[in-house]
């Protein structure tokens, strides 16, 4: 899947979406050729950033993580991004039948992938892993994610404004749901023995 559409979806998300569902990408195309690339730059960018910089929380001394945790990490937080992509894209088509936007699984896959390209690209500012900063650009780029995703689902869904609104609404829950149950997931595991491992 060509790179100009994530560019053209920061220039002009609306067109970009209509020269998009012109499109015939197949599930190959969406996944390999753009999920599995761009969720790399968050999971690397992470690795590099928490084992050479460190954290810094405050004024203290920056916090690293040992070469082996850190890439575990870096491991389970690609494949966790990439299923999450792609659990998206089912949801959509899932929710689309109920919404009367029964769309090709191929369409719903663009539509979640596309619309994670922002978080993915902020990613690289885990190369400098300061807490406040990341967290400042993460919620603008989770913002125009937002934006992104609001402007494409009537488009690829081809469906009114209105229903797109409620539609999209509706997958966002159950993101926000997905999400909440992956950190007590990660709390959990960390719990029982498989807390990161820091440089002394």
């Amino acid at each position: 899947m060509p790179i100009r559409h994530v560019v053209g979806l920061f220039i002009d998300p609306k067109t970009e979406w209509r020269r998009i569902h012109e499109k015939n990408y197949s599930l190959a195309a969406c996944i390999f050729g753009h999920t599995v690339i761009l969720s790399l730059i968050p999971a690397v960018s992470g690795f590099i950033g928490t084992t050479q910089i460190g954290w810094q929380i405050g004024a203290g001394d920056p916090v690293r993580l040992t070469t082996t945790s850190a890439g575990t990490i870096a491991v389970l937080y690609y494949l966790a991004m990439v299923s999450a992509v792609i659990g998206v894209g089912v949801v959509i088509r899932w929710m689309g039948q109920t919404y009367g936007a029964s769309q090709p699984l191929s369409k719903c896959m663009v539509l979640a992938t596309l619309t994670a390209s922002p978080l993915f690209l902020i990613g690289i500012m885990q190369l400098y892993p300061v807490l406040w900063l990341n967290f400042v650009i993460g919620l603008v780029a989770l913002g125009y994610t937002v934006y992104i995703f609001y402007s494409g689902v009537p488009i690829m869904m081809q469906i009114s404004q209105e229903r797109g609104f409620l539609f999209g609404s509706a997958v966002l829950a159950f993101g926000l749901v997905t999400l909440v149950a992956m950190l007590a997931v990660t709390i959990l595991i960390w719990g029982a023995g498989f807390a990161p491992a820091f440089t002394r």
